[in-house]
C-alpha cells in the first residue's frame, strides 16, 4: 500500500515557495522590551495553546511567576490523526515530550485542575495543590463524550468495523485496521459528526473522502457504499464550502444524509441507530466511523465560567470573541478549544489567538489596555483524496480570507494543498508551539 501514497512531484520545489509566503504572511513585529514583573500567571492546559502562550510571555516578562498545569507527559499532535487513521502516518507521528516543548522559567504541574474558584483567584489541582494567581489562561481543551453514544465504548474500535480516529494516536491507529479492512472487502461506510461545536469540523470530512478514495483504489468502483451523516442541513458551515463539499459528493457518489445525528450502535449487529427530525432512523453498516458529542471539562463547568444562556449543555468559557477575555472575571482568558466564540477549534485559530491574550495580558499586568484582536480566524486543510486538498480560511463572518491569495485557490484541489497538510502544517505548528510563529 505504501507506493499509493506517495508523491513523485518534488517536495523540495514546494517547500521552497511554502517557506517564502509563510515569511512574508508571518513576519512578527519586534518584540518590545520585556515588562518587569512578579505577576503569577496560571495557565490550565500544555497543549497547543497553552505552551505556544507560555513561550511568548516567556519572552515578554521579566520574573512573572508562570506555572502550567497538565497531566499528561505526552504532547499530541491532534491535526495528524486523520492522517494516522488513513494509513499515511504512524502513531508515534503525532506524540512527543510535553516537557520538551516549555521554556525554563515556566513550571510544569503535571497534575489536573480539580477547582477553579475566580472570586479567591485559586486553582486547586488533582494532586491537592492550591494555586493563587493574578491572572488565569483556561486552555484545558475539550472532553470527547464517548458515553453519549448508547452501546458504544473505545475498546470497540478496531473491530467490528467501528473506527474513532479523535480519541487519541492508538485509537487512530486502530480505526485504520477496520478501515483498511472495510476498503479491502467493500460494503457499507457510514461516517459521522456530532451536532455539538467540535474540534476541526472539517475532520469527518476529510476521514471521509480518504477512506473512500483508497477504498476506490483498493477493490475498486462499486463495491463501497459511502454515507456521511451530517448533524444538520449542511455539510461545513460556511455555506460556499458546504456547496463544493455537496458538488464533490455528488461527483463521488458519496450520500449525504443531513440531520441525522449518531445516537446509538449495535456493534454485534451492525447497527447504528441516527436521530433525525423524523424520529430515529437504523442503518446497517461495515464501518461506522464515530465522533462523538464534545463538551468543556467538568472543572469549567462547575466553576461558573461557562456561559450561561448558549452552548448551555456544552459549557464552553464565556469571553469576548474578539479579545478572549472573560466577561466576568477580567484576569481571565480562554483559549483554544475551551473558548466560547463561534469559530475557532483548530490548531490554525491558535496560533492567530495567542498573541491576542498574549496582548492584552501584557497590557493588563502594565496597567494598560491590549488593543489586539481575533477576528475569528480558522483554516482547514481539507483533504479531499490522496495527494489532494483544499484550503479552506475563514473568520466569523464565513469570509474566506485565503494566506496565499492568487497562488492557493482555497476552493480548488490542489497538491500544494495537500503538502501544506501532510509536510507543512507540522513545522508551522512546531514553530508557534516556541513562540516563534
Amino acid at each position: 500500500m505504501k507506493e499509493l501514497f506517495e508523491t513523485t512531484a518534488s517536495r523540495r520545489a514546494f517547500m521552497g515557495l511554502f517557506a517564502g509566503g509563510v515569511a512574508a504572511a508571518a513576519v512578527q513585529p519586534a518584540v518590545a522590551q520585556a515588562v518587569q514583573t512578579s505577576a503569577r500567571i496560571v495557565i490550565i492546559g500544555a497543549g497547543a495553546a497553552g505552551t505556544s502562550l507560555a513561550n511568548r510571555l516567556v519572552e515578554r516578562l521579566d520574573g512573572a511567576d508562570i506555572t502550567i498545569l497538565d497531566p499528561s507527559a505526552t504532547h499530541l499532535y491532534q491535526p495528524g490523526l486523520s492522517l494516522v487513521a488513513a494509513g499515511l502516518k504512524p502513531s508515534s507521528y503525532t506524540e512527543s515530550q510535553t516537557a520538551d516543548w516549555l521554556p525554563s522559567g515556566v513550571s510544569l504541574i503535571t497534575e489536573a485542575a480539580a477547582a477553579i474558584d475566580p472570586v479567591a483567584k485559586t486553582v486547586g489541582t488533582s494532586g491537592g495543590q492550591t494555586l493563587a494567581y493574578d491572572f488565569l489562561v483556561v486552555a484545558p481543551g475539550l472532553v470527547l463524550d464517548h458515553d453519549a453514544i448508547e452501546g458504544f465504548s473505545l475498546d470497540m474500535v478496531g473491530s467490528n468495523g467501528i473506527g474513532a480516529l479523535y480519541a487519541g494516536p492508538q485509537y487512530a491507529a486502530k480505526t485504520w485496521e477496520a478501515a483498511s479492512k472495510f476498503a479491502e472487502e467493500g460494503g457499507v461506510g457510514l461516517f459521522t459528526r456530532p451536532a455539538t461545536e467540535m474540534k476541526c469540523a472539517g475532520a469527518p470530512l476529510k476521514h471521509t473522502f480518504l477512506i473512500d478514495d483508497i477504498a476506490k483504489r483498493t477493490a475498486g468502483e462499486g463495491k463501497h457504499e459511502i454515507h456521511y451523516a451530517a448533524n444538520n442541513n449542511s455539510l461545513f458551515g460556511v455555506p460556499i464550502v458546504s456547496e463544493k463539499v455537496r458538488m464533490l459528493f455528488e461527483d463521488r457518489g458519496i450520500t449525504a444524509q443531513y440531520s441525522h445525528v449518531l445516537k446509538s450502535v449495535d456493534a454485534g449487529a451492525k447497527i447504528a441507530t441516527f436521530a433525525t427530525p423524523e424520529g430515529d432512523a437504523e442503518m446497517e453498516y461495515d464501518y461506522l466511523h464515530v465522533i462523538p458529542p464534545q463538551r468543556a471539562p467538568d472543572v469549567i463547568r462547575e466553576s461558573g465560567l461557562s456561559w450561561a444562556d448558549k452552548w448551555t449543555d456544552q459549557g464552553w468559557v464565556e469571553v469576548d470573541m474578539k479579545t478572549l477575555r472573560h466577561l466576568r472575571y477580567p484576569d481571565i482568558f480562554a483559549l483554544g478549544d475551551v473558548a466560547g466564540v463561534p469559530k475557532g477549534k483548530t490548531a490554525a485559530s491558535v496560533k492567530w489567538q495567542v498573541p491576542v491574550v498574549e496582548d492584552h495580558l501584557v497590557a493588563a499586568i502594565n496597567g494598560n489596555e491590549g488593543t489586539a484582536i481575533y477576528d475569528g480566524y480558522t483554516s482547514c486543510p481539507l483533504i479531499t483524496r490522496v495527494g489532494r486538498a483544499m484550503l479552506i480560511e475563514f473568520d466569523y463572518r464565513n469570509n474566506l480570507t485565503p494566506s496565499f491569495p492568487g497562488v492557493i485557490a482555497p476552493l480548488e484541489e490542489l497538491w500544494i494543498s495537500w503538502l501544506m497538510k501532510e509536510v507543512a502544517l507540522k513545522a508551522t505548528y512546531n514553530a508557534m508551539l516556541r513562540g516563534k510563529a
